[in-house]
């Protein structure tokens, strides 16, 4: 059997490891669990995501940015973005798999998928 083709979650942006289970029904396989399935793409999500393309667009070209800057855009004057870290992350890893940010630790760009602790989030330099 060929190797299926790799796809990432909707909703958390890490790659979806292949199962034989969804060996009949792989095309329609759209989030790597029951978890993502039900919390899905939010309003907050895509507002993440636009906010980590904006930030990144006001910084120089080589710059970075932090996930907790786009969860702090949201929230600016409340503790409560600290709550937005992960939602940020997931944000950062759907814009990876479209190829719109990369993200990096050290300066070295990583597997979002594998990807644990801090981690920057910069624009695709080519």
């Amino acid at each position: 059997m060929p190797e299926p083709a790799e796809k990432t979650c909707r909703s958390c942006g890490r790659r979806i490891e292949w199962r034989a289970k969804w060996a009949k029904n792989w095309d329609e396989v759209a989030y790597c669990s029951d978890a993502c399935r039900r919390r899905k793409v939010t309003r907050v999500d895509r507002d993440l995501e636009s906010s980590i393309l904006r930030l990144l667009d006001a910084r120089a070209a080589s710059s970075s940015i932090c996930p907790s800057d786009a969860a702090r855009d949201l929230l600016p004057d409340d503790e409560a973005w600290r709550e937005l870290m992960e939602p940020a992350r997931r944000a950062a890893r759907r814009l990876v798999a479209r190829g719109e940010v990369e993200i990096t630790q050290g300066g070295s760009v990583v597997d979002p998928s594998t990807a644990k602790g801090p981690i920057r989030i910069r624009r695709p330099r080519h």
